[in-house]
């Protein structure tokens, strides 16, 4: 590790923080319905899609008729998606000439997307026509992460009101969160993107002379516009099938900043918009540390292991000076390929600029439990937001326990009601990432797809089911998981991290919105201050470590101790 590492990460996580408060002042405004500077431009168009739509912008919804909407939107997505993957070969724009998907990977991929989790288990310059990549992928890519937002929205609201049946409108919440906050940002994103290099066209490919002198045909397309909304949304999903290891997604250390931010910028300024939304900013604030501290310990400890390299390599006589390089880009280095891996993997981004199987083990399990640890660092756009919501009713319900205060969160008090549905979205994870590994490690159609034996072999189906669960799409790489198994179990596995985590968590809104907010007495447990954020950062450990620690101990703890004692399996 080196000083210029450091700074490189301190740079780009400087620049995150100085965004949060302006762009989080912004969409507190998005959201409570007030003006900005871009209502005059966008007010009339979102007047006019509501009109077509028939949705009065007054009239709220309880959290079932909330999560009723939601279910439906994504429902309807999903479906549009899937005909038009499996349609793909007799629609337009399709100059490659590329045929539907087959039904199991139309099904996957369709899921995949309308869940925010961008898993690709196609390569995309390969299967994916313009109109697919741009009409189906593109889309969801906005949809589903509006989604996100509009559901965190109405959790906010849950602490705002007193004594209240409503928590919003979904379709309003969907419709500003698209117009005023995602859209304006993919457009300026994707003009950097142009300027720093990302093709942005209509043409397929493009011939190249080689060094040699063959001719070499290389894909291209709508590249840029698809990569902007793909970080800003933590979707993750690229347009080539290596994403942002690719020189078209990602051509240099500029555009790799950029595709940092643009990750963390939203999730992190949702919860600044959080601390305004609930007159509180200093709450806003302590949930900001959370996501940082763990975020740097992760990323220190991708750049410790990394820079570390394999002893296996160095007794083979490569140069130890460089640490491990293997699947790593060179105009990315150590440093920023750490602080990627832990970013992608702490949101649920998905996107990766380096092949987390090349990783060292200690270096591919630290992605592998930020993902497991319930995707808030700071987690999704919107979902990482009320995931961490969810952590603070635990922990305030623990300190309670603890020390005799009253389990009390910003005036609402934790009751058994609360508790049982915060343990039910919480365990939604384990069930499903355990339960589906330990089916796929003992099944032949399981076994057969691991391309590599023993312990990495398990880490490679641990970290599929896990990326699936929590909504994060990206790959540990060498599992071969285009089979109708794979396709369909990741493709649950998606959904219930997705809706079933969702829907016990908008009840956990309509049953504090309905509560009366308290003013604080001296019973009650302050959680704006370093105390809290020291039992919630402890609260969040705990759940991971326990849940998966055998799990981890059985895949890369095993194999990292294997390597140091010169072994392969």
């Amino acid at each position: 590790m080196t000083i210029i590492g450091w700074l490189q990460i301190g740079l780009v996580l400087f620049s995150v923080l100085l965004l949060a408060k302006p762009l989080g002042l912004y969409m507190a405004h998005v959201f409570a319905g007030e003006r900005t500077f871009l209502s005059p431009v966008l007010r009339p168009l979102e007047s006019g899609f509501y009109r077509l739509a028939g949705i009065r912008q007054d009239h709220e919804q309880g959290w079932l008729a909330y999560a009723f909407g939601v279910l439906a939107f994504s429902l309807a997505g999903f479906l549009a998606l899937f005909a038009l993957l499996r349609l793909q070969g007799f629609l337009p724009l399709n100059p490659q000439g590329f045929a539907g998907l087959a039904p199991d990977l139309a099904f996957n991929t369709a899921v995949s997307f309308v869940t925010n989790t961008n898993w690709q288990n196609y390569a995309g310059e390969t299967t994916m026509s313009h109109l697919s990549q741009m009409a189906g992928l593109t889309v969801q890519n906005f949809l589903s992460a509006a989604t996100g937002m509009a559901v965190a929205i109405a959790v906010t609201r849950a602490f705002m009101r007193s004594g209240a049946t409503a928590i919003g409108n979904f379709w309003v919440d969907m419709t500003r969160a698209t117009l005023y906050v995602l859209l304006p940002l993919a457009i300026v994103v994707a003009v950097a993107f142009i300027a720093l290099g990302l093709p942005q066209t209509l043409d397929p490919s493009f011939a190249a002379t080689t060094l040699e002198g063959a001719q070499q045909t290389i894909a291209i397309g709508p590249v840029a516009s698809q990569e902007a909304i793909k970080q800003l949304g933590t979707n993750g999903g690229g347009f080539f099938n290596v994403n942002a290891a690719h020189p078209f997604e990602n051509p240099n250390a500029f555009a790799n900043y950029l595709n940092i931010i643009a990750m963390l910028s939203i999730s992190t300024a949702l919860v600044y918009a959080f601390g305004q939304l609930v007159g509180n900013r200093r709450q806003g604030w302590a949930l900001i540390a959370v996501t940082v501290t763990l975020l740097l310990v992760g990323t220190g400890a991708v750049y410790w292991a990394e820079t570390a390299g394999n002893p296996l390599l160095h007794a083979a006589g490569l140069d130890p000076a460089l640490g491990n390089m293997e699947g790593k880009e060179v105009r990315f280095g150590q440093a920023m390929t750490a602080l990627y891996a832990a970013v992608t993997t702490g949101l649920s981004d998905g996107g990766v600029n380096a092949m987390h199987s090349s990783l060292t083990p200690l270096g591919g399990l630290v992605p592998m439990f930020l993902i497991q640890l319930g995707e808030v660092l700071p987690g999704g756009v919107g979902s990482g937001l009320y995931g961490m919501l969810v952590f603070a009713i635990l922990a305030v319900f623990v300190a309670g326990l603890m020390v005799g205060r009253t389990p009390e969160f910003l005036g609402k008090k934790i009751e058994a009601r609360e508790m049982k549905l915060a343990m039910l979205a919480v365990l939604i994870l384990p069930l499903v990432i355990l339960g589906f590994t330990s089916v796929s490690a003992i099944l032949p159609f399981g076994i057969s797809a691991v391309t590599t034996p023993g312990p990495h072999g398990l880490s490679e189906i641990l970290y599929a089911y896990s990326s699936a669960a929590g909504n994060n799409g990206s790959a540990f790489g060498g599992l071969s998981a285009n089979t109708p198994w794979y396709n369909t179990t990741l493709a649950i596995a998606m959904l219930l991290g997705r809706f079933a985590y969702i829907v016990p968590v908008l009840a956990i809104a309509g049953a504090l919105a309905a509560k009366p907010r308290l003013p604080a007495s001296a019973g009650t447990f302050p959680t704006d201050r370093p105390l809290f954020v020291g039992l919630l950062i402890g609260i969040i450990l705990i759940m991971g470590g326990l849940q998966f620690f055998p799990a981890l101990a059985l895949g890369p703890i095993v194999e990292h101790f294997a390597m140091l004692s010169g072994q392969s399996f």
